[in-house]
């Protein structure tokens, strides 16, 4: 057996984007109002830097439906779940993996058996505080039977019996005995994982609800009841869920047992609903009301243009999921739209390149960020910051490197590009203009600014002659069930967030048989006259078998990612997050983590006496870039 410590995952350089590297916001909860007791603020060590009063108030018109974070799919419920139930182990505000319920931990030779060494004394408590239970090695083994019972629709299960042995095989019936599932409780601070095969960023992946414990007795005393109200569900993490009445208010209390109880500064979250939320929330911090808000690009101007109003604002930190248009290889849109034209177009390279080379992402971006349009841009499908390897980040691996430092926006090449595209569709019997189906989210007031844009320019670009965009505005219910699963568009801006410390969660979407932009029916060609997705397959294939030797592994993925950026068959554009924001939450104390849930924690946050302003934001990040920096190497020394 190796030693692991808990610093071992250099892996998990995360994701955040930008060139800058910046760590996710702190989740911009929702809200109420009530005091802390004065005895748990944080010391002011900073004269002054940090509030007196440290709760968290808020407002929201998103209301959970469940806080069973067993079975929980939705954002808003993750972070619930996040500050009330911890994990065997976590990140640090720098993305340096930490112990959390286990202490320690070691893994076999082989890569298979992960032994888990259980902190002693952690309670189980109810929402009113009274303990229940000690938090054992068993616990972790009853949550597990529980998501793998379909009848459960737990909705994280599928990242669970992916890697554990037997579990996929469990949950399909195809075994009856749980005992032969790959997790076991040797005793009540003993826990073992065993997997199917060798997984390099399995640690990464124990920050996920399907990872979760949950105290076994109580989860059969509750069956369906479990995780309905706050008196169905038990507490091990930061907070309690001490009131919560739906469409009213939640309040998030300080855990007084918990085991990390020195780095819980944040009293109180208070979260109240208003469906009003989101028009409101800009003066109802004016008037102190709550603690922050994020400035939507309808008022941003309003105050910038106030002196005293643009001293609160910065930056909003960068989120996690990457945003690509991608091409449509397999349309089921109406027959106005001329799909079978559209094959012939969309499999010829040079019009795809076409298209991507007529955008321009900087100005199309400005819907949204209009005062730093730069900050969200990105040039690969996995962002900048995400992933690292021997100190060398993800990005600059390999084939990636060149494709970083360029833009694919040129009007000369896209010109070329249609000129060549022309000849070689009219060889093959299509007919002009082509016609390109966009959906948009009306859900998304940038969204549809963007589409305008982009529409716009390839028109204005390519020319009337060529191609013929139609914008197709969609209702937010059933969005992505009516378009892109649905194969009902041509071009179409889609996102993906990375499920663990791997590029490999980036090669998700374009795996066969998933609903992105259905690659595998490309009849497009390498100059060798292979199939383009099957070599690109064969690619992923290749690094997804390498589990030793992970410099290899970035390589080979990058030189898969490559492939499908040179090619065209998408256009990286831009990164999560960004947008304004005033807050009185410190942007640089959130746990840092790009997958999983530790991001969502308010673990090690404070609220600051005053908010920080752009000069302020931009020295604090570099600030924090440095010190991330320095507890890499260190981490990656252990």
């Amino acid at each position: 057996m190796k030693k692991i410590l808990s610093l071992l995952l250099i892996l998990a350089m995360i994701l955040t984007a930008c060139s800058g590297g910046k760590p996710p916001v702190s989740q911009t909860p929702e809200t109420p109002e009530t005091p802390g007791p004065a005895e748990e603020q944080p010391e002011d060590a900073d004269g002054g830097k940090y509030a007196e009063e440290q709760v968290y108030k808020t407002v929201y018109a998103e209301e959970i439906q469940t806080i069973n974070y067993l079975t929980t799919t939705t954002n808003v419920e993750f972070a619930l779940a996040a500050n009330l139930v911890d994990t065997l182990v976590d990140y640090d505000m720098y993305g340096v993996l930490q112990p959390a319920l286990a202490e320690t931990w070691e893994v076999s030779d082989d890569g298979l058996t992960w032994t888990f060494h259980l902190r002693k004394g952690v309670k189980w408590l109810d929402f009113e505080g009274t303990e229940v239970a000690e938090t054992t090695a068993h616990d972790f083994v009853s949550a597990a039977a529980y998501i793998l019972v379909p009848e459960n629709e737990s909705a994280t299960a599928n990242l669970f019996y992916s890697v554990i042995k037997n579990a996929e095989e469990y949950f399909n019936g195809d075994i009856t005995d749980f005992s032969e599932v790959g997790i076991k409780a040797e005793d009540d601070y003993t826990l073992v994982y065993t997997l199917k095969e060798p997984v390099p960023y399995f640690e990464s992946m124990l920050t996920y609800v399907c990872f979760f414990p949950a105290y076994g007795p109580f989860l059969e005393e509750m069956g369906d009841q479990f995780g309905t109200t706050n008196s169905a569900l038990l507490y091990n993490g930061a907070y309690i869920l001490s009131e919560f009445e739906p469409q009213m208010h939640r309040i998030l209390t300080k855990n007084p047992t918990y085991w990390d109880s020195e780095n819980i500064h944040i009293v109180e979250l208070n979260y109240k609903y208003n469906k009003e939320a989101t028009s409101l929330a800009g003066e109802m911090y004016k008037r102190g009301e709550i603690t922050a808000v994020e400035l939507p690009a309808s008022i941003i101007d309003e105050w910038m243009n106030n002196p005293e109003l643009k001293a609160q604002v910065r930056p909003g930190t960068l989120g996690n999921y990457s945003w690509f248009y991608a091409f449509n290889f397999d349309p089921k849109f109406d027959a106005q739209y001329e799909p079978e034209n559209w094959k012939i177009a969309v499999n010829n390279p040079n019009f795809r390149k076409s298209v991507v080379s007529a955008i321009n992402r900087i100005a199309a971006m400005q819907t949204e960020e209009p005062y730093n349009p730069e900050y969200r841009i990105i040039n690969t499908i996995t962002p900048p910051n995400f992933a690292a390897q021997g100190g060398l980040d993800y990005t600059q691996t390999g084939a990636l490197k060149a494709i970083t430092e360029g833009d694919f926006f040129d009007k000369d090449k896209a010109v070329e590009y249609k000129n060549k595209a022309v000849e070689e569709l009219t060889a093959a019997g299509a007919t002009f203009p082509v016609k390109i189906l966009m959906p948009y989210n009306t859900n998304s007031t940038s969204w549809a600014n963007e589409a305008q844009v982009v529409k716009q320019q390839l028109e204005t670009t390519l020319g009337a002659d060529y191609i013929e965009v139609t914008l197709l505005p969609h209702a937010p219910t059933g969005f992505l069930d009516g378009t892109r699963r649905a194969g009902n568009y041509s071009f179409m801006k889609v996102n993906w967030g990375p499920d663990y410390a791997d590029p490999q969660t980036y090669t998700d979407p374009f795996e066969r048989g998933f609903n992105y932009n259905f690659p595998e029916y490309t009849t497009d060609v390498t100059a060798d006259g292979q199939n383009i997705f099957e070599v690109y397959e064969a690619k992923v294939n290749e690094a997804k078998a390498e589990v030793t030797d992970l410099a290899k592994r970035f390589e080979l993925f990058a030189e898969a990612e490559a492939m499908l950026i040179d090619n065209a068959f998408v256009m990286p554009f831009n990164v999560s997050g960004g947008g304004y924001v005033a807050s009185k939450v410190h942007p640089f104390e959130a746990p840092y983590s790009s997958f999983g849930i530790s991001s969502e924690r308010w673990k090690g946050q404070k609220l600051l006496a005053k908010p920080m302003n752009t000069e302020e934001f931009e020295a604090a990040q570099q600030e924090w870039q440095a010190a991330r920096e320095a507890a890499l190497k260190e981490a990656a020394k252990k």
